[in-house]
Order: structure tokens, then C-alpha cells, then sequence
């Protein structure tokens, strides 16, 4: 049994390892959408920290996104240093902040603005939370957009250009490597880091799940009271599902800047929270294979339903606009998923199962 299940998991590792330079066969585009992929699998990973095992419904986790891509944003492009002469004295080569220190450093300061956020909310449920936590979700995307005057920190709506790429121990990730007469492009380079963010990422919710903080965010979950008068503290154990779940979104903001060498506003929408909430949905809510199963379809099916929708509008001689006719058949596919499987792709298996009713009757 052992055995089989060794030889399952080298299968699975040798399959990720070829997978871009099979993927790349086809063109760098497809390369390039698991790569977004693997950033939304991290992203779901930790909103489900705080959805799934907590039970505290976020629409604002693309916030702590933002934090993370505009912290790499300002800390590696010359925004910085063309906008103050101070810092461009101190740095005169440019401000190029080095990769151990903006991975750690973005996540430190998203998991202080997830405990900032949890920290007004505690006292909240249900839908009320859900609110508060959207309205900050917008706030900083607002603050982001208009933060170009007096000062101009952020270039408000038109983003921050001419973002470093990582280099890591020797590797510039955004040139193209040879290794046994290979090419790795630059989008084949990221897909490992990615990888290995998510594989770490992975390990970090297993582990959590099966500790004692893990189950006592489930209890509640299931029962915020009943876990109160246990003696479980869950003021602390809130803010901790918060600042945790908000770590792993400060990473993949970094990553998403570095990946894109510019980011912009427009990429922290509220669509992109509603779209993060339905990937852990759809998937399972607190079922790890779940969610990643629902984070890989839901980034990569508006990619690849733009070869559908492009002969779609075709047929109607253009009287449908080809995005407008993605988006319907995103939201039909999800509609049917969500009919055909109301628990999710993958649910945990103890998810929705009903208490065990009593072999014997009570005497009367």
C-alpha cells in the first residue's frame, strides 16, 4: 500500500515538473495561464483558511492581494525613487529590493492588515461581516486609485510600471534559461517558483488543519458559542484565521507583480474577491484537494473559453460581443456545476453529514 502510494506521488511530481515544457509546446499562452493558475490556487488556499476553517465570510480578501502587489510594486520599480529624491540619493542605483526580502515582508505586512480588518469585526456574522469586509475590500482599492495627489505613491489609476523580476540564486527568473539544451522562458521559470509557493503553501494548511488551532476553528464554525463556553478563545483564534489567511494573499500579490511587471487598480476589482469566495465554494469549502480542484478550473475556464466564445460570435456575424459571451458561459458553467454538485467539486467528507440518530428509542 505504501508502495503504490510512493510510486502515485513521484507520478504526480514528475507530471507537474514537465507539465509547462509539454504545455509550452503549444505556445508561451498556455504556459502563462497555469502560471495565473497556480496564483489563485494560493490565493484560495488562504481565503479558505479564513472561509472554510474559521467560517468568517470574507468579500474582501483581494485587498491583502493588493497589499502585497503594491508593496512589491513600490519596493522594486524607480516609482519610489522618481517620485522622491531622498530615497533616490540613498538608492542610487535604484531601489531593486531582493526576493528574501520582499516575500517575507509582504506577507508580514498582509496578515497585519487581515488582523487590522479582523479586528473591528469580531463581534460580527453571516451576512454583516460579509459587508464590512467587502466595504474594505473597495476601500483600499479606492485608496490605492487616488493615491497619486498630493504625493504621487501609488500613480493612482495608472498603475506602477517596470517591475523587477526575481533573481534567485543566480536564476534571473525573467530571461530565458537553457539547462540540457532546454529553454525555460520567463513564464516557464515562474511556473516553478509558483509551484513551489503552492506546495509550501499546501503543507502550511495541512498541517494547521490537523493542529489544535485547526480544530478549533471548526469549532467555530460549527458553533461559535458552544466553542466560547469550551473555553476556546475566539477573539484570538479570529484574528490569528484573519491574519493567517491574509499572509497567503500578500504572497500572491508579490508574485502577480513580479510575474507582470506592472500592476494597476483594475486588477483588485470586487470581482476578483467574488471570484476567489466562488473558486473555495465551488471546489469544497474546507476540503484542501477541493479547493484547489475549484481554484484551477474557475482561473483557467475564462482563459480557455476564449477559443469557444471567439467561433461562437463568429456564427452570430458579430451581433455578440465575444467577452460579454465568455462571461455567460462562465456563469452557466458555474450555475451547473453548483446544481449538479451543491456540496462543491470535492467536499470534505464529514461536510454535511447529519448526526447519527439513536439506535434505541428512549424508554417511555
Amino acid at each position: 500500500m505504501k508502495a503504490n502510494k510512493l510510486i502515485q506521488y513521484l507520478s504526480i511530481g514528475i507530471g507537474l515538473l514537465i507539465l509547462p515544457l509539454i504545455a509550452q509546446q503549444f505556445g508561451n499562452a498556455w504556459v502563462r495561464i497555469i502560471d495565473i493558475a497556480l496564483l489563485y490556487v494560493l490565493l484560495a488556499l488562504g481565503l479558505n483558511i479564513v472561509v472554510g476553517y474559521a467560517g468568517l465570510l470574507d468579500l474582501g480578501y483581494v485587498a491583502f492581494y493588493a497589499v502585497g502587489a503594491y508593496m512589491f510594486g513600490l519596493l522594486a520599480s524607480p516609482q519610489l525613487t522618481d517620485t522622491f529624491p531622498a530615497i533616490a540619493a540613498m538608492f542610487p542605483g535604484g531601489l531593486h529590493t531582493p526576493w528574501w526580502v520582499v516575500i517575507p515582508l509582504g506577507a508580514v505586512l498582509a496578515g497585519l492588515a487581515g488582523m487590522i480588518l479582523g479586528a473591528p469585526t469580531l463581534k460580527l456574522r453571516g451576512d454583516y461581516l460579509a459587508i464590512v469586509t467587502l466595504g474594505f475590500g473597495e476601500i483600499v482599492r479606492v485608496f490605492m486609485n487616488n493615491l497619486d495627489a498630493p504625493v504621487n505613491i501609488t500613480n493612482g489609476p495608472k498603475g506602477i510600471a517596470q517591475i523587477d523580476d526575481i533573481s534567485m540564486f543566480g536564476v534571473h527568473f525573467g530571461k530565458t534559461q537553457e539547462l540540457f539544451g532546454m529553454e525555460f522562458p520567463k513564464v516557464t521559470n515562474y511556473y516553478y517558483l509558483f509551484l513551489a509557493l503552492v506546495l509550501i503553501g499546501i503543507l502550511v494548511c495541512y498541517r494547521l488543519e490537523r493542529s489544535r488551532i485547526g480544530r478549533a476553528w471548526m469549532a467555530i464554525r460549527e458553533d461559535e458559542i458552544a466553542a466560547k463556553a469550551m473555553g476556546i478563545n475566539t477573539r484570538n483564534l479570529k484574528l490569528l484565521a484573519f491574519g493567517m489567511g491574509a499572509t497567503f494573499g500578500g504572497v500572491s500579490g508579490a508574485m502577480f507583480a513580479t510575474f507582470q511587471g506592472f500592476i494597476s487598480p483594475e486588477s483588485f476589482s470586487l470581482q476578483e474577491s467574488v471570484m476567489i469566495v466562488a473558486m473555495v465554494v465551488l471546489g469544497g469549502i474546507g476540503h484542501l484537494p477541493g479547493v484547489i480542484v475549484g481554484a484551477l478550473l474557475l482561473s483557467a475556464l475564462p482563459e480557455v473559453l476564449r477559443y469557444v466564445a471567439g467561433p461562437l460570435q463568429q456564427m452570430t456575424g458579430g451581433r455578440l460581443d465575444a467577452s460579454i459571451l465568455r462571461q455567460l458561459l462562465i456563469a452557466l458553467a458555474m450555475i451547473g456545476i453548483m446544481l449538479s454538485r451543491p456540496r462543491g467539486l470535492w467536499p470534505a467528507p464529514e461536510h454535511g453529514k447529519a448526526a447519527p440518530m439513536a439506535a434505541t428509542s428512549a424508554p417511555k
